[in-house]
């Protein structure tokens, strides 16, 4: 059973169905947890073969609405969204530099049914012994430290690429205080170079280029790419590009069928056909 469905099922059986009430504003736990997932992937740091570092400590920023409705909650939220953290990062091997905490607050800026997610990675005194000494404050305007590079774990081999510090271009991405809309965004990639392998989809005709690793699907304005077909949830699947490119069900309502199977995760192929609802989407890849 998916990490994901773990968490929904144990929230399920939070106060009485409470949470069912409470949660029928847009933003849904599992959209959050898929957040915290992503901004663990997005943020995660190889610090040597045996050892990938990630954050521990997240702050979720929702609506004025959402956190007034969130805010009696947010004890047993914020420590079920944190055994998901902690069971998604087993599942992943990853590891943290201190515990994990996972806290909610409320952004004026936000409209109802969108968030943000910050994140940053807080040593613990064990942790932080013998590891590098970290900076006192981050730069001048910029906010809380969050979205800064950790002190490195003791131990740590020299030459490894630190966590980033700034912010993707156009103020989009998981760092602190950048907005991220619903089911977040990720940064771009790289510019395409000569060679590298390029990604698109095809849609009723129109092809949407991918130009991130990740690419979420789904009816809601805040997908990467939107498909207007009642029969797909708001985040309803996402294709990670790689070696090889796969697709992953992101818990939606009716599932996905991938080159003509049903399943929740498979591995994708230039010409692969998914169907989201009753939508039909070619997958491409070409070399150069």
């Amino acid at each position: 059973m998916g990490v994901l469905k773990k968490f929904e099922q144990r929230l399920e059986g939070l106060v009485n169905g409470t949470f069912a009430k409470v949660f029928k504003s847009e933003v849904q736990p599992v959209e959050i947890a898929g957040a915290l997932q992503r901004e663990c992937d997005n943020n995660a740091t190889i610090w040597n073969r045996d050892r990938t570092v990630v954050p521990n400590d997240f702050i979720v920023e929702l609506s004025a609405p959402d956190f007034e409705r969130l805010s009696p909650y947010s004890g047993q939220l914020g420590d079920e969204l944190a055994g998901m953290v902690r069971d998604y990062a087993k599942q992943q091997r990853y590891t943290f530099m201190g515990p994990i905490k996972v806290h909610l607050e409320k952004a004026d800026d936000l409209d109802t049914g969108l968030y943000r997610v910050r994140s940053r990675t807080l040593a613990s005194s064990s942790s932080q012994q013998g590891a590098p000494a970290a900076p006192a404050a981050p730069p001048a305007g910029r906010p809380g430290g969050y979205g800064y590079p950790p002190a490195a774990p003791a131990g740590a081999p020299a030459g490894v690429p630190p966590m980033p510090s700034a912010p993707p271009p156009g103020g989009q991405g998981g760092g602190y205080g950048y907005p991220q809309p619903a089911g977040g965004q990720r940064p771009p990639a790289p510019p395409a170079s000569a060679g590298r392998t390029r990604y698109w989809i095809e849609i009723n005709g129109t092809r949407h280029q991918i130009s991130r690793p990740t690419l979420v699907l789904g009816r809601s304005t805040d997908a990467d790419v939107r498909i207007d077909d009642p029969g797909v949830s708001r985040r309803h699947c996402e294709i990670r590009t790689g070696t090889p490119s796969t697709i992953q069900d992101l818990g939606s309502t009716n599932g996905i069928v991938v080159d003509g199977q049903h399943t929740t995760r498979a591995t994708l192929r230039d010409g692969s056909r998914i169907v989201v609802g009753s939508t039909t989407v070619i997958y491409r890849q070409a070399e150069g």
